[in-house]
């Protein structure tokens, strides 16, 4: 059954009959597809309000659900991508009931947002919008996704990592901008010994280090994990010269924590110093899992060590062990005989040489 669709001169109405309750509406339109579009959706919801279901809210109204729900069980960067979306980036889909949300609206929003911002920011639109259908289908608001938009395929860039051949040089940089801040020293130490991210550092906390067995277990972090992380002897020894019973350990000039990106700039002139792009606390945390990856520490350790539900997250933090690609490379080489034919080049140039010489 479903609603009955008659004109009243020239406006369309509806009726339709539920648990007995009988409902009649004007549509107030005069075109028949859109009248019977309006009909279908009242009828739908007055379906759903027998039964005792929550009405199916317009995507605006989703995302105020969604952020009252989840606002202290996510971490406060997806609260702010989230309320941004809504904020600002909804456009001509924000009043459209989610239920009739369909590919080409999504599209044409897709389109909108594309006009204004790079391709990888558009996944991450489409992302948080199917976070927030998928949300109002486990909440049987509506019963399946109505939309289908695949992900755009944009060029990966090369991720940065520091090189732990300049590890010192880069540090030292850091120092440097921070004459008067150690406390950004400190927290970016913290970042590159233990692999801890920003919010982790933030929060960071004496009485959660072991001084007896060399550890620090993070209280607070994005998983609710509390598995303890070894502290390196060079970072051990750093702490122990600041040590305190209790307290923030990375604190601003007023005892209060920071908030998220204070070391944004220390590391930006260190990079500028070291001439390498694109180093950030994230990717500082990836350079962590890579170097410990490479010195043969088994992926399941690693994923222990960054506090991951999945050690298919971990495997996407870890960039390719070119070193073992250089051996690789030169095990070949050296089969073929391209070594020894480059060697014996090397010596007969040498050889000329000597002779121009004597000469």
């Amino acid at each position: 059954m479903s609603a009955h669709l008659f004109r009243v001169g020239n406006v369309w109405h509806y009726r339709f009959q539920i648990n007995g309750v009988r409902v009649q509406r004007s549509t107030k339109e005069t075109v028949k597809h859109v009248a019977e579009a309006i009909a279908d959706r009242a009828y739908r919801h007055a379906k759903m309000w027998a039964r005792g279901a929550e009405p199916v809210p317009t995507l605006r109204a989703l995302v105020a659900l969604w952020l009252a729900a989840h606002e202290s069980i996510v971490s406060a960067h997806y609260i702010r991508l989230v309320e941004t979306f809504g904020r600002l980036h909804l456009y001509e889909i924000g009043d459209v009931m989610i239920d009739e949300l369909t590919t080409p609206l999504v599209e044409a929003a897709l389109l909108e947002h594309r006009r204004e911002h790079a391709p990888i920011t558009c996944n991450d639109w489409l992302v948080v919008l199917k976070v927030l259908c998928k949300w109002a289908v486990r909440r049987q608001v509506i019963p399946a996704v109505p939309w289908q938009v695949k992900l755009l395929k944009v060029q990966k860039k090369p991720r940065a990592t520091l090189p732990v051949s300049r590890a010192g040089q880069w540090l030292a940089a850091i120092d440097d901008y921070a004459r008067d801040r150690p406390e950004l020293s400190l927290a970016v130490r913290l970042m590159f010994g233990l692999g801890l991210r920003e919010s982790e550092v933030i929060t960071s906390r004496w009485e959660w280090v072991d001084w007896d067995r060399r550890t620090y277990c993070p209280g607070l972090t994005k998983g609710r994990e509390a598995d303890p992380v070894p502290i390196p002897l060079w970072l051990f020894n750093y702490l122990s010269a600041t040590r305190q019973a209790v307290g923030l350990i990375v604190r601003n000039s007023n005892g209060n924590a920071f908030g998220p990106g204070f070391v944004r700039r220390a590391m930006q002139a260190a990079n500028a110093a070291c001439q390498i792009d694109g180093l950030t606390p994230h990717r500082l945390r990836g350079t962590f899992a890579t170097l410990l990856s490479e010195r043969g520490l088994p992926v399941q350790t690693v994923q222990r060590l960054l506090r991951h539900k999945s050690p298919l997250t971990t495997m996407r933090y870890l960039e390719v062990n070119l070193s073992a690609a250089v051996d690789a490379q030169a095990t070949i080489a050296q089969l073929a005989g391209f070594e020894t034919q480059q060697k014996q080049g090397g010596e007969e140039v040498a050889n000329d040489a000597t002779e121009t010489l004597t000469e």
